[in-house]
C-alpha cells in the first residue's frame, strides 16, 4: 500500500523538502514503525527518479540537496534511533520491529547517498561488535544485536577492504561473544558477506573462514570451540559443500586462490566433525552428522576420488573412490543410522541396531585401502559411553569388550588412546557391574569376566614396544578421578590376569602407589582389601625387576595393609615370598649416598638388604624429643618376616639361625635397654617399635615355627624390656610428646603379657611385682596435684592393667587385683557437695587441663602440634577412666567401703556420671561407657526408670551417629545391644519398657538401610532366650513373649535394598566365594553382615523349640498366628504387589516359616491354622507363595486326615468369587495319591474327588480346565485301579472318565494347548516334587525359591544353616534333601510363552521406523522462491493473528492435513508448505476437513527456507523453533511475540542442523516420559494454543 501512495505523491511533483520534513522525526525521539516504513517507502520511490539522468525532474542542485537529506536520514535519523533502541533493549517486540524498520531504511538509503557514507557508518558501527558480555552498550553506541543488523544492511555497499574487516570482526565475535549471540552473528554477517560476493572473491572469503575455524579448533580443542565451529560450518554448508571441481594437486588443500576450498580435504575439519559426533550437546551432534551426510552426498554426486592423492595416508580420515561408491555409500548410511539411533533413550529401540556396528567394524577390517578410518568406530563407542541411559552405556562397554578386531595389532594400537581415555572413564561407572539376568549371587558380574578376557587379549595383541607405555597410562588414569569400590576391584582383577610380562618399572610402582594412596578410600573394607590383593598380584607378574631396587619394592609394599591384604601366611604373602626368591640377585642395585663411582656395584640380596636396613635403622643420634615415625619399623618388620619366609622355602635353611642373625643388632640393643644409661632414648624407642611390629605381624596367622622362634628370641629379653618400660612409666615421662611414647610402651607391655601369659615365671613376676608397683605409682600421681602429662600416663597405665584383667590376662588371685581395689576406692571416693543434698563421686569424669608450652628444651613445633591435638588426649584420658570403671565393676564390684544402705544411691550416681560421659566423649570412644552401663543398668531398672531410659536413648543417638564409620560403628552397636537388650531388660513387659520398644523400632528402621544391624540384635536375643551352651531353662525364655514382634520381624526380614546397595553386597559375596585365594578374606576381620542372617538365626532358633515344653508350644502358636495375620494384612491391602516386590517376598517368607513350624503344631491347634490356610488359598498369590500354601494343605491333610471334609467344603464356595484361585485346591488333588493312604473311607473320598473335578473340567477358564484335567488324570489313576478291583461306585464313571481323558488328550495335540498340557505335567510341583520325601530345609528355603523364579537373594543355601552350628536337624525335618531330583531341575512355569531365539536380521526388522535413509532429505530443490498465496485465502471472513507456521520440512500428507486444520482453528495467519500439491491428496483432505479453504497457504521449498527466514527476520518476525537445545526455553515460561514465525521439524530428523542458527529462540515441550518426541502435529498444536490465548487476551 505504501508503494502505491508514494508513487501517486511523487507523480504529482511534490515539495520534496516538505515531504522530508513531515516524514522525519526529532533525533531524540522514538518514532512509530509506520512512520519509519513511510519514510523508507518515500526514499525507495526516489531511487528511480534520482537514477534517471533526465534533468527536467531534478536540477543538479536539487539532486545534491536530496542526496544530502538522504545522508542526513542515515546519520541524524537512523543511527540515533538505533542507539536509543540499543539503550532500551528490554522493550522486546517494539525493539525488534523498530530495528527491522530502521535497518530497512538504512539499506534503502545507502545506494542513494554519497559513496563515503557507508564506509563511515560501518567504521562507526564496527566497534560495537567488540563489546564484552558483561558490558552494556556505551552511550551513543549500539548493542551487538543492533550492530549486526546495521552491518548486514551496509555490507552490499562496502568495498572489499571494509568487507574483510567486517568478516574479521564477525569471526572474532564468534569466538568471544555469549552463546546466544553467536548464531545471530553467523547468520546476519557471515551469510550476508557470502551472499554479496561471487567468483574469486567468494572463494577467497570461504577459504579464509574455513582456515580460521580450523586453526581455532586445532589450537583450542574444547567442547565450546567445537560447538561454535560446527554452528558456523553448518550455516555455511550450502556454500562450502556444493559440487565443484577438485584441485589436481598432490597436497591436501590447494594453495591457489582460484580453487574453491573443500572441507573434505582438511584433516582439522574431520576432527571437528568427530568431536561433534561425541559432543555432550545433542545439537552439536546433529550438526556434525549433518555435515557428514552432506560430504558423503556430495562425494557420491561428484563421482570423483577424494582426495586425489596424499603422501600422509595415516592422517586421512575421509576418503572416497568412485569405483567403490556403492560400498562407501552403504557404510556411511549405516553409520549415520547408528548415530541417529543412539540419540534414543529407549534400549529396546537401540538394541536392534547394534548389529549394524558389527557390520561397520567388519567393513573397516576388510578395508585394505584405508577408506574407513578406525576413529569413526571410536566415535560410535564414545557416543554410547556418554548416553544418559545406563543400559545403553553398558551395551556399549560389553560390545567393545567382545570386539574381536582388537586381536589385530594395527587395530589394537589404533584403539589404544581411546582405551586409556574414554573407555577408562566409563569403566569407573559402578552400575556397569550389576549381575546379568541368569547369574546367581556370588557369580562374577558379566562385565567383570569380559573385562578380564579383554585385557589379556588386548595386551597380547598390542605391539610389544607399546605395552609398557599403555599399561602405565592405564594405571595413571586410575588416579585421575575417583573410582568406586566395584569398578576398581574388577579392573584390578583384570590387571592381575594379564600374562606375565616385564612391563612395569619404577614409574609403574609410583603410579600404583598413588592408586593405593588416593583411590583406595572406599569404606567397603573387604573390597578395598581384595583390590589391593589383585594389584599386588599384578605387580608380581608385570614388574621388570632389573629396573627397581629392593628398597623400591619394600617401600611400595608399605602401602598394603596387613589387616586388609598383605597378611602373613596368606596366599598373596606366599606368592610374594616365591617371587622374591625367584628374582634373588636380579633387582637393580642401590647406589648409596655418597657413592658416585658406580663401579663394581654388587648384586643386592634380600638378606643383605635387610641386614643393611637393620643397621641403618638402629643408627640414631643421641637425642630425645618426639617419638620416631613408626612407618620405618613397619617397613623393616615386614622385610624381616618376608626374608625369613622366603629363606624357609630354600632347602636346608636353618630358620632359627637365620632369624637370630637378622635380629642380632636388635637383640643386642634390647639386652642393654634397661642397664645402659648412655643408650639413646630414640634408639630404645625404635627398638621397641620394631619389637611391637614383629609381635603383631607374627600373631596374624600361625604358619610354622617361625612365630615361636620370634617369641623365643624376644623371650630372652622380657625382663630388661619390662624393667625399661616400668622405669619410664614411673615418672620419666613428663614432656608433652611423651604421651605418644607412653602409648608405645603400654602397647608393648600389653603384647608381652598376652604373649607370655602361659609362662609362669614371667607371668607371676609381672603380676606380683611390676603391675602392683605401676598401679601404686599411677594412683599416687592421680591423687596428688601433678603435671597433666603425668596424669595422662598414669590413667593410661591403669587402663592397660584393667584391660588385661578384662581379657583374663591377669590372675584374679594375684597381688595386682588386691592393689586394683585401691583404685576402685579412688574412683568411688565420695565428695560432699554443698549445693546438693547428696554426695557425688568425685573421681568420675575427671578432666585434664590444657598444659602450657614447656621450656625451651623441647621441640616447640612438636609441642604446638600436640597442643592442637590436646582435645583428643583429654578424650582418651576420660575414656581410660571408663575402661578402668567397666573392668572394676565386673571384677570387684563397688568398693567394700561403701555402706550397703547407700549402695543403690552410689550406683545411681555412677550411672548419672556415665550418662554425662556420653555427652562429653566423642562418639567413637563411648564403648567402655556402654560396657559399664551393661553391668549397672539392670540393677537400677526398677527404681530409676527415667535415668535408665535417658541412658539408653542417649546411647542410641551416639551409636546411630557412627553409622557411616564402619570401624567404630559395629563394636559400638554390639556394646549398645548388650547393654540395652540385657537379659534382665528383656524380661520387662511392653508397658514397663516403652524406651526399649522405641529403641527397637529405631533399630529396625536403621536395619532397612544398613545391612547387618538386625543381624547383631537377633543372635543376641536368641542366645539370651535359648542358650546353646546350657539346658533350655525356662527362666529367661519367658521373656520372649514380651518381644514376639522381634521374632515375627526376623521371620520375614530381608529388606529390598537400593540397586547400588545390592550391587555392593553381590560383589562382596563374590569376593567371599573366592576363599583363601583372595587374601582379603583372611586378613579382614569378618563381621557377618549378611542380610539373611536374621532369618537363618531365627529359623535355627525355631528348629530347636520343643513342642512338649508348654512355653515353647505357646510361642509356636502365637508366632503362627502373628505370621498368618501378617499374610492376611498383605492380601487385604489395596496395594497391588508385583513379582519379587517386598510384599511378595514377605508372603513367601511367612509360608516358608509356617512350613518349618508345621510338625511342631499340636493337633488341636491345626483346625485354626487350617481355616486360615484355606482362606489364604483363595487369595491372589504369586506362584512361589501358591506352591507353599498348597504344600501346607497337603501336609496337613496327610497328618490330619480328619479335616478332609473341610477341604471338600472349599469347592462349594461361590464360583464367581473363587475365580482361578480354585486352581490351588485342584493342585492339592493332583497330589491326592499321598493323601489317600491315610484316609479311612478311601473309595468315598475318591468318588468325591472325581465328582468335584469333573465339574471344574467344564469351567470357562482355560487354566482351571487344565488344572482340573491334570487332577482328573492323577485321581483316576488311583480310582481306576479300585474300579478294576471291583470297588463300588466307580463302574458308571469308568467309561465316561476314560472318554473324557481320551478326548482331552486328543484336543491337546495341537497348538498352544498341547504345549501347555505338556508343560503343566512336566512342571516340578506336579512332576519331580514329592510332598513327604522332599520335606527339608533345603527344599523350602533354597530349591523352591529357585524353581519359582524368586530373586536369588531369597535363596538360602543349606550351608548358611550349617555355619550357625545351632540348627536342630531331625529325621522328620532334615537340613538337606535326601533325593536329588528337585535339585537337578531348572526353573520354569507352564504358563510361560516360548522364548525363541531371534536372529540378527529379524531383530533388525523390528527397529522402530522413525529413522529412514537420510539421503532423501538433501536432494536438489527448485531454486525459485514462490511466495504467492492461494486465491481462496481472499474468501476468509474472520480475523487472523500474526502467527506464521512453516511446515516445509514435513512431508507426510496426514500430518499436514491435521496441521492445516489446527492452524485454521487457532487463527494462524499463514501455513507454509513445501508443495501445494499436498492439498489435493486424499489423505491430506481426510484430516484437513476443508480447512484449507479458509487458511492462506504458501509454498516454500526446503532449500529455500534459509532465504525465506532471512526475509521474515528482516520484516521483524521472531523465528521460533520447537527443539531441545542447551539454551532452549520451556514452552510454559516463554512469552511469544505478536509477530512469530513457528518452524516445525521433519517427522524423522527434526529441524536440519543448518537452520538451527536461524532461530531467535528455541522452545521445548516439557516431558515426563521416556519416549523422545511427540507427533509433529501435536508438537505444533501446543505452542499454537499459547499464541491463541495471547491473541484472545489482546
Amino acid at each position: 500500500m505504501y508503494s502505491v501512495l508514494i508513487n501517486a505523491v511523487l507523480s504529482s511533483s511534490p515539495d520534496y523538502d516538505l515531504l522530508f520534513e513531515s516524514l522525519t522525526w526529532p533525533s531524540d525521539s522514538w518514532p512509530g514503525t509506520e512512520r519509519v516504513e513511510a519514510l523508507t517507502a518515500f526514499i525507495e520511490g526516489l531511487g528511480p527518479l534520482l537514477a534517471d539522468s533526465d534533468t527536467t525532474l531534478f536540477s543538479a542542485a536539487k539532486r545534491k540537496c536530496i542526496k544530502d537529506k538522504i545522508d542526513s536520514v542515515i546519520l541524524t535519523q537512523s543511527l540515533p534511533l538505533l542507539s536509543r533502541i540499543s539503550a532500551e533493549a528490554d522493550e522486546g517486540m517494539r525493539c525488534r520491529e523498530s530495528t527491522a524498520a530502521a535497518c530497512r531504511l538504512v539499506s534503502v538509503c545507502v545506494p542513494l547517498c554519497d559513496e563515503a557514507v557507508p564506509g563511515r557508518v560501518a567504521l562507526s558501527v564496527l566497534p560495537s561488535l567488540q563489546l564484552l558480555e558483561e558490558e552494556g552498550p556505551a552511550p551513543g553506541r549500539l548493542s551487538v544485536e543492533v550492530a549486526s543488523e546495521v552491518m548486514a544492511a551496509l555490507l552490499p555497499s562496502l568495498d572489499e577492504q571494509l568487507t574483510l574487516t567486517t568478516l574479521s570482526a564477525a569471526l572474532s565475535c564468534i569466538k568471544t561473544l555469549p552463546d546466544a549471540l553467536v548464531s545471530k552473528i553467523t547468520v546476519r554477517l557471515l551469510l550476508t558477506v557470502l551472499n554479496c560476493c561471487s567468483g574469486a572473491r567468494l572463494t577467497s572469503i570461504l577459504k579464509l573462514i574455513l582456515d580460521d575455524l580450523c586453526i581455532w579448533h586445532s589450537t583450542d580443542r574444547t567442547p565450546v570451540v567445537t560447538d561454535r565451529a560446527l554452528l558456523c560450518l553448518t550455516a555455511l554448508s550450502d556454500h562450502l559443500l556444493k559440487p565443484h571441481s577438485l584441485p589436481f594437486s598432490s597436497s591436501s588443500s590447494s594453495t591457489s586462490s582460484s580453487c574453491e576450498p573443500d572441507p573434505r580435504l582438511s584433516l582439522q575439519f574431520w576432527r571437528m566433525v568427530q568431536d561433534g559426533l561425541t559432543h555432550r550437546d545433542s545439537v552439536s551432534r546433529k550438526r556434525a552428522l549433518y555435515l557428514l551426510k552432506m560430504c558423503v552426498a556430495l562425494s557420491e554426486e561428484e563421482g570423483v576420488d577424494c582426495p586425489l592423492s596424499s603422501s600422509e595416508e595415516d592422517d586421512i580420515l575421509f576418503k572416497w573412490a568412485s569405483n567403490r561408491s556403492k560400498l562407501l555409500r552403504e557404510f556411511w548410511e549405516d553409520y549415520a543410522l547408528v548415530m541417529e539411533t543412539l540419540e534414543e533413550n529407549q534400549i529396546h529401540v537401540v538394541r536392534p541396531v547394534l548389529n549394524r556396528i558389527d557390520t561397520l567394524i567388519q567393513t573397516t577390517v576388510n578395508d585394505s585401502q584405508g577408506f574407513f578410518h578406525p576413529s569413526w568406530l571410536l566415535c560410535v563407542y564414545q557416543r554410547m559411553f556418554h548416553s544418559e541411559n545406563k543400559s545403553l552405556m553398558r551395551e556399549g562397554v560389553c560390545h567393545l569388550l567382545e570386539l574381536h578386531v582388537l586381536q589385530q595389532p594395527a587395530f589394537a594400537l589404533a584403539f589404544s588412546e581411546f582405551i586409556v581415555g574414554p573407555f577408562m572413564d566409563v569403566l569407573s561407572e559402578t552400575s556397569l557391574f550389576h549381575k546379568s539376568v541368569g547369574q546367581s549371587v556370588g557369580d562374577c558380574p558379566e562385565l567383570g569376566a569380559k573385562l578380564q578376557v579383554f585385557m589379556s587379549t588386548f595386551f597380547s595383541s598390542l605391539p610389544s614396544e607399546h605395552r609398557g607405555r599403555m599399561l602405565l597410562q592405564m594405571i595413571q588414569q586410575l588416579c585421575s578421578k575417583h573410582w568406586c569400590a566395584a569398578p576398581l576391584l574388577f579392573f584390578s582383577q583384570a590387571l592381575s590376569k594379564l600374562p606375565p610380562n616385564p612391563l612395569l618399572g619404577i614409574d609403574g610402582l609410583t603410579a600404583l602407589r598413588e592408586v593405593l594412596r588416593c583411590t583406595m578410600i572406599t569404606h567397603q573394607v573387604l573390597l578395598r582389601g581384595a583390590a589391593q590383593c589383585f594389584l599386588l598380584n599384578s605387580v608380581l607378574c608385570l614388574t621388570e625387576v632389573s629396573t627397581v631396587t629392593l628398597d623400591d619394592v619394600f617401600s611400595f609394599l608399605m602401602h598394603f595393609r596387613a589387616d586388609e591384604s598383605l597378611c602373613r601366611g596368606t596366599h598373596i604373602w606366599n606368592q610374594l615370598c616365591v617371587w622374591l626368591l625367584d628374582n634373588e640377585g636380579r633387582f637393580k642395585p642401590r647406589i648409596m649416598d655418597g657413592d658416585c663411582t658406580g663401579a663394581a656395584i654388587k648384586e643386592e640380596t634380600v638378606r643383605g638388604y635387610v641386614q643393611g636396613e637393620m643397621h641403618a635403622y638402629l643408627r640414631v643420634p643421641a637425642s630425645t624429643g618426639k617419638l620416631p615415625d613408626s612407618r620405618e619399623a613397619d617397613k623393616l618388620a615386614r622385610a624381616i618376616l618376608l626374608c625369613v619366609d622366603m629363606e624357609r622355602n630354600q632347602l636346608g635353611a636353618e630358620i632359627d639361625n637365620s632369624l637370630e642373625s637378622l635380629l642380632s643388632p636388635l637383640l643386642d640393643t634390647l639386652s642393654r635397654v634397661s642397664t645402659n644409661i648412655y643408650l639413646p632414648l630414640r634408639k630404645s624407642d625404635k627398638s621397641l617399635q620394631l619389637v611391637l611390629r614383629l609381635m603383631l605381624e607374627r600373631s596374624k596367622v600361625c604358619i610354622d615355627n617361625t612365630d615361636s622362634i620370634v617369641s623365643l628370641l624376644i623371650f630372652k629379653l622380657v625382663d630388661p624390656i619390662q624393667e625399661f618400660i616400668l622405669r619410664q612409666l614411673l615418672g620419666e615421662l613428663q614432656e608433652l610428646f611423651d604421651v605418644e611414647r607412653a602409648e608405645l610402651y603400654l602397647c608393648v607391655l600389653r603384647q608381652l603379657v598376652v604373649t607370655y601369659s602361659s609362662t609362669p615365671q614371667h607371668h607371676s613376676k609381672i603380676q606380683q611385682t611390676y603391675f602392683p608397683k605401676l598401679i601404686r605409682h599411677s594412683l599416687k600421681v592421680l591423687q596428688e596435684p601433678s603435671q597433666q602429662v603425668a596424669r595422662t600416663v598414669a590413667m593410661a597405665s591403669l587402663a592397660t592393667v584393667c584391660g588385661l584383667v578384662e581379657q583374663k590376662g591377669i590372675d584374679m588371685q594375684s597381688e595386682t587385683i588386691s592393689v586394683l581395689k585401691a583404685v576402685n576406692d579412688f574412683f568411688y571416693n565420695p565428695v560432699s557437695s554443698s549445693s546438693q543434698s547428696q554426695s557425688s563421686l568425685g573421681n568420675f569424669n575427671k578432666r585434664l587441663q590444657k598444659p602450657q608450652t614447656g621450656d625451651g628444651s623441647c621441640d616447640v613445633g612438636v609441642q604446638g602440634r600436640l597442643l592442637q591435638d590436646w582435645g583428643r588426649i583429654a578424650a582418651n584420658f576420660m575414656r581410660d577412666q571408663w575402661i578402668c570403671l567397666s573392668s572394676l565393676i565386673k571384677a570387684v564390684g563397688i568398693p567394700e567401703s561403701v555402706e550397703i544402705s547407700i549402695a543403690p544411691e552410689t550406683l545411681k550416681t555412677a550411672l548419672s556420671c556415665s550418662v554425662e560421659a556420653l555427652a562429653l566423649l566423642p562418639s567413637d570412644l563411648v564403648l567402655p561407657v556402654l560396657t559399664f552401663m551393661e553391668t549397672v543398668l539392670p540393677q537400677l531398672l526398677l527404681h530409676e526408670e527415667a535415668l535408665c531410659a535417658e541412658a539408653v536413648t542417649l546411647s542410641w543417638e551416639l551409636v546411630r551417629g557412627l553409622s557411616t564409620n564402619a570401624h567404630d560403628f559395629w563394636p559400638s552397636l554390639k556394646g549398645f545391644i548388650s547393654m540395652a537388650f540385657h537379659r534382665e531388660l528383656l524380661e520387662l513387659t511392653d508397658s514397663s519398657a516403652p524406651t526399649l520398644l522405641a529403641t527397637l523400632k529405631l533399630l529396625m528402621e536403621l536395619s532397612q538401610s544398613k545391612s547387618g544391624v538386625f543381624g547383631v540384635l537377633l543372635p543376641h536375643c536368641c542366645q539370651t532366650w535359648l542358650p546353646t551352651d546350657r539346658g533350655s531353662g525356662d527362666t529367661m525364655f519367658s521373656s520372649v513373649f514380651s518381644h514376639i514382634n522381634i521374632l515375627t520381624e526376623a521371620c520375614v526380614y530381608g529388606p529390598v535394598f537400593r540397586r547400588d546397595q545390592r550391587l555392593i553386597q553381590d560383589v562382596q559375596t563374590y569376593v567371599e566365594q573366592l576363599g583363601e585365594e583372595c587374601a582379603a578374606n583372611v586378613a579382614v576381620t569378618s563381621d557377618n553382615r549378611d542380610d539373611q542372617l536374621p532369618r537363618t538365626c531365627v529359623l535355627a532358633f525355631l528348629s530347636r523349640l520343643d513342642p512338649s515344653n508348654l512355653q515353647h508350644e505357646r510361642l509356636i502358636e502365637e508366632l503362627v498366628m502373628a505370621l498368618l495375620k501378617k499374610d492376611n494384612d498383605i492380601s487385604k491391602s489395596k496395594v497391588r504387589y508385583y513379582s519379587n516386590s517386598l510384599q511378595h517376598r514377605v508372603k513367601n517368607r511367612v509360608w516358608q516359616t509356617l512350613l518349618l513350624l508345621l510338625p511342631k503344631i499340636r493337633e488341636e491347634f491345626v483346625a485354626t491354622v487350617l481355616n486360615c490356610v484355606f482362606e489364604a488359598g483363595f487369595c491372589s498369590n504369586h506362584a512361589s507363595v501358591k506352591y507353599l500354601i498348597e504344600w501346607m494343605m497337603i501336609l496337613i491333610l496327610i497328618h490330619y486326615p480328619q479335616h478332609m471334609d473341610s477341604f471338600w467344603a472349599c469347592f462349594n464356595r461361590d464360583h464367581e468369587k473363587t475365580k482361578t484361585s480354585i486352581c490351588t485346591f485342584l493342585s492339592v488333588l493332583v497330589h491326592f495319591n499321598v493323601i489317600v493312604p491315610n484316609l479311612k473311607d478311601k473309595d468315598v473320598h475318591l468318588r468325591k474327588a472325581l465328582d468335584i473335578i469333573l465339574q471344574w473340567c467344564f469351567n470357562h477358564n482355560f487354566s482351571v480346565r487344565l488344572y482340573a484335567l491334570l487332577a482328573l488324570k492323577r485321581v483316576w489313576s488311583l480310582a481306576g485301579v479300585r474300579a478294576e478291583e471291583g470297588a463300588e461306585g466307580f463302574g458308571g464313571l469308568s467309561t465316561v472318565i476314560k472318554a473324557c481323558l481320551n478326548q482331552a488328550e486328543a484336543m491337546q495335540n495341537t497348538g498352544n494347548a498341547n504345549k501347555n498340557w505338556t508343560r503343566i505335567q512336566e512342571h516340578f510341583f506336579f512332576g519331580a516334587f514329592h510332598p513327604i520325601r522332599d520335606y527339608s530345609a533345603e527344599t523350602i528355603f533354597y530349591t523352591f525359591p529357585s524353581l519359582s523364579e524368586l530373586a536369588d537373594e531369597e535363596w538360602i543355601p543349606p550351608s548358611k544353616f550349617e555355619k550357625l552350628l545351632c540348627f536342630s536337624e531331625s529325621p522328620s525335618f532334615p537340613l538337606r534333601n535326601p533325593a536329588p531330583d528337585l535339585r537337578q531341575l531348572q526353573p520354569g512355569d507352564w504358563i510361560q510363552q516360548d522364548k525363541g531365539i531371534v536372529n540378527k536380521e529379524e531383530r533388525w526388522a523390528e527397529v522402530q521406523k522413525k529413522i529412514t535413509p537420510w539421503r532423501l532429505g538433501i536432494q536438489e530443490q527448485e531454486p525459485e522462491l514462490q511466495l504467492v498465496p492461494q486465491q481462496r485465502a481472499a474468501r476468509l471472513g474472520k480475523q487472523h493473528g500474526a502467527l506464521l507456521v512453516v511446515a516445509s520440512l514435513i512431508d507426510k500428507p496426514t500430518n499436514l492435513g491435521g496441521l492445516c486444520r489446527t492452524c485454521e482453528i487457532f487463527g494462524a495467519s499463514t501455513l507454509v508448505l513445501d508443495s501445494l500439491r499436498h492439498v489435493n491428496d486424499k489423505h491430506f483432505q481426510s484430516l484437513s476437513v476443508s480447512s484449507e479453504l479458509w487458511l492462506p497457504l504458501l509454498e516454500v521449498k526446503p532449500m529455500e527456507l534459509t532465504d525465506f527466514l532471512q526475509v521474515k527476520k528482516s520484516e521483524g518476525y521472531c523465528i521460533v523453533g520447537v527443539e531441545q537445545t542447551a539454551n532452549s526455553q520451556s514452552l510454559q515460561d516463554y512469552q511469544f511475540p505478536e509477530k512469530t514465525l513457528l518452524l516445525l521439524g521433519n517427522e524423522r530428523e527434526g529441524i536440519p542442523a543448518n537452520l538451527l542458527q536461524m532461530f531467535d529462540v528455541c522452545v521445548e515441550i516439557p516431558q515426563q516420559g521416556v519416549t523422545r518426541s511427540l507427533n509433529v502435529h501435536v508438537s505444533a498444536a501446543l505452542p499454537m494454543t499459547v499464541t491463541s490465548d495471547l491473541q484472545m487476551l489482546s
